[in-house]
């Protein structure tokens, strides 16, 4: 048995550049952090090396890949012909809430696979081949920063060049500075899990076009403004850039922001935010707030919301553990 662990992430500004659509035309930047909250893959030989067994939400049993309904798994299996194993996920977060599960599931099953084959991969090499399925097999409209947040974890800021490549350029900052910047954000549940692939496809269209466009180039010089006073030890820019960053975001397409999520922020800032935003596409799932210490027992008993602690996580997609072979199969 192999078992990868691959952590979600947490965006603070830029998101959207990450879209060809954008990136082909202007190049684009995200600075975002991988969290410890993770995807699990276990992949073992099956005693029968005809069937191949898949367990998620629910359980398939299938003798070809033509019978697997889980698209993700149909895609990378029949691509690696690899059969007669049986696969199974779990994870820290549903699917859905804005935490890039979706990325973090297909590099933790490129990881699993190339682990189970005995071969070494790179996390950059797991990033671009994941983009790669994710993108241009699979058909998602979705971008490149989840895959590269999920394969190198850590807190970094990519560059999405015109060419299609991606540089990944860590956040230099002391490790009191970056546990200091960590104690100073909080994560709530907002509800409402959604298929960001709508709000997506609108958003590509959206971000060539006039003052949208203009809107997703300022998230842009946003993420860069960022990642410099960071490394300055200027901690409370999280706070305040985000803050800019959502009020553009939620302009970017009609399904981003909601009644419901404006006013649990407006009452977050009340309560002593000093920014923050919806992660993810929108439509719901979490909220990532940056908050000084002593305003956050206000806002964790005001804001009525579930809130999931957590921490950076340093390591990207990792094998945890290996087991031997079984003699019998």
């Amino acid at each position: 048995m192999i078992i990868t662990r691959t952590p979600f992430r947490v965006s603070f500004c830029g998101g959207g550049s990450d879209l060809p659509s954008f990136y082909t035309k202007h190049g684009g930047c995200v600075l975002s952090a991988a969290i410890n909250k993770y995807m699990y893959l276990l992949i073992h030989p099956y005693f029968d090396s005809s069937t191949t067994i898949l367990k998620y939400s629910k359980t398939e049993i299938v003798s070809d890949y033509s019978q697997i309904e889980h698209r993700y798994f149909r895609a990378i299996l029949e691509e690696f012909d690899i059969k007669g194993v049986e696969l199974t996920s779990i994870a820290d977060i549903p699917s859905g809430t804005g935490l890039g599960s979706s990325s973090s599931f297909l590099v933790g099953l490129l990881h699993s696979i190339y682990s189970y084959r005995g071969k070494f991969v790179s996390r950059e090499k797991l990033a671009r081949q994941a983009c790669h399925y994710e993108i241009n097999v699979i058909g998602m409209p979705i971008g490149k920063q989840d895959q590269y947040a999920a394969a190198c974890g850590g807190l970094n800021f990519y560059r999405f060049n015109k060419d299609g490549s991606v540089f990944v350029e860590p956040v230099i900052i002391s490790a009191e500075k970056r546990r200091q910047l960590e104690e100073n954000l909080m994560l709530f549940y907002i509800g409402n899990i959604h298929d960001s692939a709508a709000i997506l496809f609108e958003q590509q269209k959206n971000i060539s076009e006039g003052e949208r466009e203009r809107s997703q180039l300022e998230m842009c010089s946003l993420a860069l403004e960022l990642k410099i006073r960071l490394e300055e030890g200027d901690l409370d820019a999280a706070g305040e850039l985000m803050h800019k960053n959502w009020l553009m975001k939620r302009t970017l397409a009609s399904g981003i922001s909601s009644a419901i999520i404006d006013e649990k922020y407006e009452l977050a800032l009340s309560l002593g935010a000093t920014g923050g935003k919806l992660l993810g596409a929108g439509g719901g799932g979490f909220m990532l707030f940056y908050v000084p210490k002593e305003k956050q027992q206000a806002l964790r008993e005001g804001l009525g919301l579930k809130q999931l602690p957590f921490s950076f996580d340093m390591q990207g997609s990792s094998v945890i553990y290996v087991g031997e072979r079984p003699d019998t199969l």
